[in-house]
């Protein structure tokens, strides 16, 4: 298991809400949510049953809302997030892992320390980096979120790719509108 940073914590909510987009459903299965829990650092053994994948599907579906809403209403979700999973931190070195820590229960479900550590980690990234930081790609074929710490440097983009293929496009109308 990775030590729990804020940056991880970002990167495990973006990513989680990127398992559902135009592309086709990443979470099918329990196993597709043990894979994605093993990319994203966790050690075996990680059971799961179909009523952990609804769990952590709609905990998916509650973390997107955070990059679609105003900062107020994305506040507010977090915050509810927070008060429904989260605990008061603490440090484990459970499973041989180095210290870490941890803010979901002992104990706790697959979703619920999915709820409780994404919570944290984008309500601690928009905190240092203002809400404006968390986005939805405004290419209009992708709905993948992302997170972007550059100050100076405002994104709208998940990836340069969306963002030539939209600049491409935009290029090509004004061509055929001639």
């Amino acid at each position: 298991m990775d030590i729990q940073t804020p940056d991880r914590q970002v990167r495990l909510a973006v990513d989680l809400v990127n398992t559902r987009t135009r592309e086709p459903e990443q979470l099918t299965t329990p196993a597709d949510v043990r894979a994605f829990l093993l990319e994203h650092g966790e050690a075996d053994p990680i059971t799961l049953d179909e009523d952990d994948l609804v769990a952590v599907r709609g905990v998916r579906e509650h973390v997107r809302e955070v990059f679609h809403a105003d900062p107020r209403t994305a506040a507010l979700k977090l915050n509810e997030l927070l008060e429904e999973y989260a605990v008061r931190p603490y440090l484990s070195d459970h499973d041989g892992s180095p210290w870490h820590l941890h803010v979901a229960k002992p104990g706790a479900t697959w979703a619920e320390w999915l709820a409780a550590t994404t919570a944290l980690g984008l309500a601690t990234f928009a905190a240092g980096h203002g809400f404006e930081a968390l986005g939805v790609c405004a290419a209009v074929d992708c709905e993948r979120v992302f997170a972007n710490a550059a100050e100076k440097r405002p994104r709208r983009f998940c990836t340069p790719r969306c963002s030539s293929r939209t600049r491409v496009a935009s290029y090509r109308a004004r061509q055929h509108a001639q």
